[in-house]
C-alpha cells in the first residue's frame, strides 16, 4: 500500500469520507498523514527490520582521521563495522579514548583502523565517524546499519516496514485526538497496534533465526 492508499484505509476505519484524490485535500487527511508518519516511525524503531538494512561505505583518505557516513542521518543502529581490505571488524570505543589517543600518547598511530567513534554531524545533518588508528592508505570502511526510511511525502511513496501495524497505530492516534465516538476505544486500539506490530516482528524474526543465540537461563 502506498502513502494515500494508508491514509484512505484509515479514514474508513474513522467512518470518515475516503474519496480523497491526495493526503492534503483536507485539513483532516493532512492530520491523518501526520499521524501515518509518526506511526511509521514508531514501527521503525521498534525493530532492526531487514528491510531498512543498508551498507554505508567509507573510502578513507591517507592521514585523514574524520569521515561523514553520507545518507545515514541521525537515527540509525549500527550493525557492524567491516574493514574490507583487512578483513576485521572495527570496535567501538568512547570519544575520550580517541582523543587521548590522539592527544596523550608519544605518538599518534596510523595504519589500518580498528577502532570507531560517532563525533557530531555535518552540515546535512549527516553522522560524522572518527577512525583510528589514523589511515595510513585507502581502505573501505562498510558501516553495516539499519536506516530508516525517510518521512512518507508523495502520494505514491510506500513505506518499506510492515503495513498493518502502521495503518492500526495511526487510527489509534486518531482516535485519541478526536474522542471515542461509538468506535473502538482508545485502549483497544492501541492494543490491536501492538498485537499487529508483536505479529509482525514474530514472523520477520522467524525468517532470520540464524542472526540470533538462544541461551538457556
Amino acid at each position: 500500500m502506498n502513502y494515500l492508499e494508508i491514509v484512505k484505509d484509515v479514514l474508513v476505519r474513522l467512518r470518515e469520507d475516503d474519496g480523497i484524490t491526495a493526503v492534503t485535500d483536507t485539513p483532516y487527511s493532512k492530520l491523518i498523514g501526520k499521524y501515518v508518519n509518526d506511526a511509521k516511525r514508531f514501527v521503525e524503531d521498534s525493530y532492526n527490520w531487514n528491510a531498512l538494512t543498508a551498507t554505508v561505505t567509507v573510502a578513507t583518505t591517507p592521514s585523514l582521521f574524520n569521515y561523514v557516513l553520507v545518507g545515514a542521518g541521525q537515527r540509525f543502529k549500527v550493525v557492524d563495522v567491516v574493514n574490507s581490505e583487512e578483513d576485521v571488524f572495527l570496535k567501538y570505543v568512547p570519544n575520550t579514548t580517541i582523543t587521548n589517543w590522539m592527544l596523550n600518547t608519544n605518538s599518534t598511530q596510523t595504519g589500518a583502523p580498528l577502532y570507531y567513534n560517532f563525533n557530531g554531524v555535518d552540515l546535512n545533518g549527516d553522522t560524522q565517524v572518527d577512525l583510528y588508528p589514523i589511515p595510513d592508505a585507502v581502505y573501505n570502511i562498510y558501516f553495516n546499519t539499519i536506516v530508516p526510511q525517510a518521512a512518507l511525502s508523495a502520494s505514491s511513496d510506500i513505506p518499506y516496514v510492515p503495513v498493518e501495524p502502521i495503518i492500526k497505530y495511526a487510527y489509534a492516534m486518531a482516535t485519541a485526538e478526536r474522542g471515542e465516538d461509538q468506535g473502538l476505544s482508545v485502549s483497544e486500539a492501541r492494543a490491536l497496534a501492538d498485537q499487529s506490530l508483536a505479529d509482525a516482528i514474530a514472523i520477520e524474526n522467524g525468517r532470520y533465526r540464524d542472526e540470533f543465540i538462544w541461551h538457556s537461563v
